[in-house]
């Protein structure tokens, strides 16, 4: 091969490898970039909301109302010392008709009632997990388990609040050095010029879906209840982040 067409290879191949770098970095002075990133976090679950349940039936109404009232009572009375910190709220009380299974010979009068129910609920919310097992046992010698869900107290939804702001934040600051990497640019270079946390409020529970317990009816007062068994699990918040960016 000549030595001119040597130097024009040369000549070629140069070129080609500067055009190669020239894709490289892309010209990025001045754009703006609109760029998502995500934070996570997770924390164990420290607070219990038991529903605890009385119902009962009997053909005289005041009957009905009377021990649930006292079942009630004494149902408040065990969970108030088995949990002293405890915060009990009573709610749903109702009186409904029970009728006859029985076709109705005439239309002319309105249907009798054969009995009567008569129920009412407590709400018992409670940061002592450790203690939980034994407060719903011996609950449950008078009142039934209705329901049962586990979540994060205030104070620790705070917490982790503050948590995922951190995470969806530096998440930010990673994806930000990728882009600048990217288009060949330094992250310095990179001006953030706002963030916009309207994404953010999700919360999900992972392994503490409601437990809805179905209901015991008609349990004696003195009939020892065996300890239920519980799990916890953990809360997840996450927080979506839009960062609007200017390279310099």
């Amino acid at each position: 091969m000549s030595q001119l067409r040597k130097a024009m290879l040369g000549v070629a191949l140069s070129a080609l490898a500067m055009g190669v770098q020239a894709q490289a970095v892309l010209p990025s002075a001045g754009t703006l970039v609109l760029l998502p990133a995500q934070g996570e976090v997770k924390r164990a679950n420290d607070q219990a909301l038991a529903t605890l349940m009385v119902e009962e039936q009997d053909k005289d109404k005041a009957v009905a109302a009377s021990r649930v009232n006292r079942k009630m009572k004494q149902g408040t009375e065990i969970v108030k010392q088995a949990d002293p910190q405890a915060i009990l709220t009573t709610r749903g009380y109702y009186t409904y008709p029970i009728y006859s299974d029985e076709p109705q010979k005439t239309s002319a009068k309105p249907r009798q009632p054969v009995g009567w129910r008569v129920g009412q609920y407590l709400d018992v919310l409670t940061t002592n997990l450790a203690t939980l097992p034994k407060t719903v046992a011996a609950a449950q010698s008078v009142l039934a388990l209705n329901g049962l869900v586990f979540s994060l107290s205030d104070n620790a939804a705070r917490k982790l609040d503050d948590e995922r702001i951190v995470a969806a934040t530096r998440n930010l600051a990673e994806r930000v050095a990728s882009v600048a990497r990217a288009l060949g640019r330094n992250p310095a270079d990179v001006v953030i010029e706002s963030m916009d946390f309207d994404g953010a409020g999700a919360m999900t529970s992972r392994e503490n879906s409601p437990m809805l317990m179905k209901s015991m009816r008609g349990m004696a007062a003195d009939v020892a209840v065996e300890e239920p068994s519980f799990e916890a699990g953990e809360t997840t918040l996450r927080m979506q982040l839009i960062g609007k960016i200017r390279f310099k």
